[in-house]
C-alpha cells in the first residue's frame, strides 16, 4: 500500500513482493532453529506452511480490494500495519532466534488482524469473513510460538 497525493492509500499489489535473498536467509534459519528447539504438541509438518500461507495471502488480498474498492482508509491502515508487523514475525523467531520477542510480536499481530478482521467486517461482510481463516492461523501460531517459548526456557 502506497499513498497517493492527498494521504489516500493505493493498492498496487496483493501479496508481499519478497526478493530471493529474504526467502533464503528465512528458509536456512528455519532449518536451524526447527532443528534445535522442542516443539510443542500439534506443530504441523513444515509442508502445510506453503500452502495454508498461500491461501491466506489470496484471502487477504481480495478482502483488501473489496475494502479499497468501498474507500475505506481506516481499514486499509490497518491492514497495512497488520502485514507490517506479519513481516516481522519470522525474521525475529528465526533469525534473531527468540521466541520471546517473537512471542510479543505475534501478539500485536494477533490484535491488528481482529481489529482489521472487525473493520473490514464494518465495511464489507465478506471482506470480514474472508479475515477470519487467517485470525485463525494467527491464533494457532500464537499457540506454537508461546509453546516454543515455554518448552525451550521461556
Amino acid at each position: 500500500v502506497v499513498l497517493d497525493g492527498k494521504g489516500r492509500p493505493q493498492v498496487e499489489g496483493v501479496g508481499l513482493p519478497l526478493d530471493e535473498d529474504y526467502d533464503d536467509f528465512v528458509a536456512e534459519a528455519k532449518q536451524d532453529v526447527s532443528a534445535a528447539l522442542a516443539k510443542p504438541p500439534g506443530t504441523p509438518p513444515d509442508w502445510v506452511f506453503g500452502p495454508v500461507w498461500t491461501t491466506l495471502y489470496v484471502l487477504m488480498g481480495v478482502a483488501a480490494w473489496r475494502v479499497w474498492r468501498r474507500g475505506d482508509y481506516e481499514a486499509m491502515r490497518l491492514w497495512g500495519w497488520q502485514l507490517l508487523v506479519n513481516a516481522f514475525w519470522s525474521p525475529v523467531f528465526f533469525g534473531v532466534q527468540s521466541p520471546g520477542m517473537a512471542l510479543v510480536v505475534i501478539l500485536g499481530l494477533l490484535l491488528l488482524v481482529a481489529l482489521t478482521a472487525y473493520t473490514f467486517a464494518r465495511a464489507d461482510r465478506l471482506a470480514g469473513l474472508m479475515f477470519v481463516p487467517y485470525l485463525g492461523w494467527v491464533c494457532y501460531a500464537t499457540y506454537l510460538n508461546a509453546g516454543f517459548w515455554w518448552l525451550n526456557g521461556g
